[in-house]
């Protein structure tokens, strides 16, 4: 699971496709955009409101340019306190090649970072050729297999005019593998009080049969370009370059080369900031990635996305109405059967993905099955945010979920608007940030100041021979044998192999 640390980024109000005309840029970090929907929120019992952070100013809102469809409704609900059932097989997909140990030392623990040489690092990757990413700043490094260190090429893409807040990025985030010689580099940027850019033709949302070219602003139009995603290669003497900045949607709906923008209409840039990426290692999507951003987790294929979706919870308005709320998508993991997982800032959702990456952003129960749209139940009221930074399922089928602030939760899915939460004690903190489930059953737990912690069964246990106090990030590659575990901390990257 790929994820960002840093204080930059808060928890966001947000909707599917909203937002309204103004074009001040808002606060960095904060997704002020609002909107209506027609959706009633689920029913049950709502937990009484608690007090939140200071709320942002909210501007005008605007109906919701894709309302969510409902879907079915949610089957009975199962006992909360027995744990999920068997999820099933592994999808077979595609068949994998044989597996081999790769190009890479097989023991059973490597200290890279002092072995290759390889510095600072902020993030890593690793594409199908078993190229190892890393990413530093403005600086992406490449350690090909027989390599004594890192080559390390500086300014690619969105970093070549450098970071600030008139350039194309605050800073780089993560960084993913893709095919082989491929990978895809996140950036952040600040918010826009509204979401909304006018085309060229000026036509107004939600017609667009009002053309009036005078509301169209060439600068404004720019910030379409700014944060996102850059794809790209590395060339035959070991350096990278830019392949494309990522900007073709799955439909055609608009320009196909103003960066990530919604799928379902074009005019809301939503999706700014790219907070953490997974690779889908296995299955019938095998290649395929899923970025978390401010917004929502926009699904790529190639050189190909689709913007977006993401699990929301409905807030009150005083007409009557409800807002759409969702958080920052921090955590990201594939299930043992291929369902996406995600956790944002509040709530927690599992979809099954669609077969086509264009139905992707579709919201029907028959095109994507959502399968958990909710908070956890058993930790905080729906209002108040959990940080989730980390979520997987485990061999056996159970889910867990890491927080920032709470420590660790194993969860159980009652109904599709309902999931319970149970504590897992033992961890010596509750602040964590990344977990890693492998294939022999176990639970690696990524931890900001105590390092890393295996959960095998009910036993937890402080993995030793990883340098360093505060985990970052946590890779896991079982397309080798013996499998790669890639743990980043503070002090460098380690590789445990066997799990």
């Amino acid at each position: 699971m790929r994820r960002l640390l840093g204080a930059w980024a808060v928890g966001a109000l947000v909707a599917w496709g909203c937002g309204s005309t103004t074009s001040t840029p808002g606060t960095p970090g904060v997704d002020e955009n609002t909107a209506r929907t027609e959706e009633s929120p689920p029913t049950g019992e709502r937990p009484p409101p608690v007090v939140e952070p200071p709320p942002v100013s909210e501007p005008p809102e605007e109906p919701d340019p894709d309302p969510i469809d409902p879907g079915e409704p949610d089957p009975d609900p199962i006992d909360p306190g027995e744990p999920d059932p068997d999820p099933g097989p592994i999808d077979p997909g595609n068949p994998d090649p044989e597996v081999t140990a790769g190009p890479w030392p097989d023991e059973p623990v490597v200290n890279y970072s002092s072995r290759y040489g390889l510095g600072s690092v902020q993030a890593v990757a690793v594409d199908d050729a078993y190229n190892i990413w890393l990413l530093h700043g403005d600086r992406i490094g490449v350690l090909r297999a027989g390599d004594t260190s890192p080559r390390w090429t500086s300014g690619v893409g969105q970093a070549a005019p450098g970071f600030g807040p008139d350039k194309l990025a605050l800073g780089s985030t993560v960084i993913c593998g893709g095919s082989a010689g491929r990978a895809y580099v996140g950036y952040h940027t600040y918010e826009l009080d509204s979401a909304f850019i006018y085309s060229p033709d000026g036509s107004n949302f939600p017609g667009y049969n009002d053309p009036d070219p005078t509301r169209f602003d060439p600068v404004r139009y720019q910030e379409y370009q700014k944060g996102d995603l850059d794809v790209v290669k590395l060339q035959p003497d070991g350096s990278v370059a830019l392949e494309t900045h990522l900007g073709r949607s799955a439909r055609s709906n608009g320009p196909q080369d103003i960066g990530i923008r919604n799928t379902n209409d074009h005019h809301f840039d939503e999706d700014r900031s790219v907070l953490s990426c997974t690779k889908v290692m296995r299955g019938k999507h095998k290649g395929q990635v899923y970025i978390g951003t401010n917004h929502g987790v926009t699904r790529i294929q190639g050189l190909t996305y689709n913007s977006h979706r993401h699990p929301v919870w409905f807030k009150p308005k005083p007409d009557g109405g409800v807002t759409q709320m969702a958080g920052y998508s921090y955590a990201l993991g594939i299930a043992q059967n291929g369902d996406v997982l995600i956790g944002n800032d509040w709530s927690v959702g599992v979809v099954t993905p669609s077969e086509n990456l264009v139905d992707w952003d579709r919201t029907s129960q028959t095109a994507n099955p959502e399968k958990l749209n909710s908070h956890l139940r058993g930790l905080n009221s729906e209002e108040e945010k959990d940080y989730w930074r980390g979520i997987q399922q485990t061999a056996d089928g159970l889910y867990y979920l890491a927080s920032k602030d709470y420590g660790l939760w194993q969860m159980s899915v009652a109904r599709r608007s309902e999931a319970f939460g149970t504590k897992v004690a033992g961890l010596p903190t509750d602040r964590l940030s990344s977990l890693a489930a492998t294939d022999d059953g176990s639970l690696f737990i990524g931890t900001e100041g105590f390092g890393l912690w295996r959960l095998d069964g009910k036993k937890l246990t402080h993995v030793a021979g990883v340098d360093g106090t505060v985990v970052e990030q946590l890779l896991y590659d079982p397309t080798v044998k013996p499998a790669m575990l890639y743990v980043l901390t503070n002090r460098g990257l380690t590789v445990i192999r066997g799990h």
